[in-house]
């Protein structure tokens, strides 16, 4: 059985918060499913309701003081207002949003159970293309002033911080046994990686609205458009960064490698070299400097996760900037 975070059950919630739930969605509450994905507790439910109709209940809690969870249902319920007139047609139908005995609730549509993973090159070239039209649908435009214009610079940082704020030794543990090799490989890769990073930080306008967390857990593939949710992490910055990241995903899962990811991208919408090199730089970096960790209280999935996506995405900057095969990756656990 895998490992699963702990969300609340629905007999949980608080009645006033159940209530208002049902006010605001004009009916009683038949069913609540609980529903997992990503690696939060937030509480999730896909809601069948007297009338017949469905919908998707979301909310923050109050958690012990030493948590380190954070879930910000509050900033993701002004992203979607902010952003929803922009691209809406890539994000679910918002029904209502309240807070209540200090519950922060999202109430919106049900988009269904997931169906990805498995993907399959048809699933991933549709989503790709879908991704690629959400990125053009903001190319230069005027962007809400509350975006950050910075975020994806923290992930142009990593190889830089190397032998300062974390060692190369602490992450090549995560290849066990053949921990030496991984530190051997790093110590050769750094200079080009962190070279390359810096462009990611150097990245200039025409900037979009970036989702900033598209994994399979946080969209559903409705026909040929990708719909997404999670969006407390929306910010402003180049396209190059949101497809990177969403291209390494797909591969952690098993998907199409992160090439073809970008060939399908670029069938609707051209990305520019540097920004994209330093993009897979940046993010090879996250995931080295973080998956090799302790676990966190409350996230019990969220270092396999890491390691599954270090995996993706450090083979994919060695073959992008043409470094010796990694193969002490294949040392790394799930």
């Amino acid at each position: 059985m895998p490992v699963r975070e702990d969300k609340p059950a629905w007999s949980q919630v608080p009645p006033s918060v159940r209530a208002e739930t049902e006010r605001r969605l004009g009916s009683r509450v038949m069913r609540a499913t609980r529903a997992y994905g990503g690696y939060a507790a937030s509480a999730t439910f896909r809601l069948a309701l007297a009338n017949g109709r469905r919908a998707f209940f979301k909310a923050g809690y109050p958690l012990p003081a030493d948590s380190p969870v954070v879930l910000p249902i509050a900033q993701e319920t002004r992203r979607y207002a902010a952003l929803a007139p922009m691209v809406g047609r890539w994000m679910p139908k918002q029904l209502g949003a309240f807070r209540r005995a200090r519950w922060d609730v999202l109430l919106m549509e049900d988009l269904g159970p997931a169906t990805i993973p498995p993907w399959s090159p048809d699933k991933a070239r549709r989503a790709s293309r879908s991704y690629a039209r959400f990125h053009r649908r903001t190319l230069g435009m005027p962007l809400p002033r509350g975006l950050s214009r910075t975020r994806h610079r923290r992930f142009g940082m990593f190889w830089g911080n190397a032998g300062k704020t974390w060692e190369l030794s602490n992450a090549a543990r995560v290849a066990g046994r053949r921990a030496d090799e991984a530190e051997e490989w790093l110590s050769v890769v750094v200079p080009t990686l962190r070279a390359a990073e810096r462009d990611l930080v150097r990245a200039k306008p025409p900037f979009v609205v970036l989702h900033f967390d598209t994994r399979s857990d946080n969209f559903r593939l409705v026909g040929d458009r990708l719909v997404m949710f999670d969006w407390p992490w929306a910010s402003a910055g180049p396209a190059e960064f949101d497809l990177a990241a969403f291209a390494q995903a797909v591969n952690a899962e098993r998907g199409p490698d992160p090439e073809r990811i970008v060939a399908w991208y670029e069938e609707i919408l051209p990305l520019r070299e540097r920004e994209l090199a330093g993009s897979i730089a940046g993010i090879a970096g996250y995931f080295t400097f973080a998956a090799w960790r302790p676990p966190l209280a409350g996230l019990p999935r969220l270092r396999s996760i890491q390691r599954k996506q270090l995996r993706a995405s450090v083979a994919w900057a060695a073959r992008h900037f043409d470094l010796p095969e990694p193969r002490w990756l294949a040392a790394v656990p799930d």
